[in-house]
């Protein structure tokens, strides 16, 4: 395994894509992580759509503004069923949508572990999508993660961090 601080700081997000294919192999790695994320209780309330074909690609590219993802070749939506999450007790938070954000996160880091690149598309119209693909009503969508190739560097944006001193509370 590599350094998990070095693979964290490495990955960013890729708004420039080449198109290069995807093999079905790294596919069912990257499926893997999402699927080895952990969730509240362990309830896995998330689903994964993989849009590979180009005819679900497009659909899905009109619900969102982000064409720069056209020369994906992949793209993966992440939903969570509220109704199948835990619930905080002392305050009746669902966390349906943190879970799915967790396992977005495993997919991106794997991703970048695999040598492709990724973004987190949050700017997207879940009604539209759900009207184009129907198994998506149910579901509280909360991420698009395209998948290609790098035809970029990281801004120079990459590496401004706060410092820990704004960051963090030591208690």
């Amino acid at each position: 395994m590599k350094d998990f601080l070095e693979l964290a700081k490495a990955r960013y997000s890729v708004r420039r894509f080449n198109g290069c294919d995807i093999p079905e192999e790294d596919i069912n790695k990257i499926i893997e992580a999402g699927i080895a994320a952990p969730t509240g209780v362990n309830y896995q309330p998330v689903k994964i759509w993989a849009f590979r074909s180009a005819e679900a690609r497009e659909k899905l590219l009109s619900c969102t503004k982000m064409k720069f993802i056209e020369p994906a070749k992949v793209i993966f939506a992440v939903g969570a069923d509220p109704t199948h999450a835990w619930v905080r007790p002392f305050d009746q938070k669902n966390i349906a949508d943190i879970d799915a954000a967790i396992v977005i996160t495993h997919m991106m880091l794997e991703i970048h572990d695999l040598g492709y690149g990724s973004t987190w598309i949050g700017h997207f119209d879940p009604d539209a999508l759900a009207e184009l693909f129907p198994e998506t009503k149910d579901y509280s969508m909360v991420g698009l993660l395209p998948v290609s190739g790098i035809d970029m560097e990281p801004s120079e944006r990459h590496a401004l961090r706060k410092p820990v001193s704004e960051m963090v509370t030591f208690l």
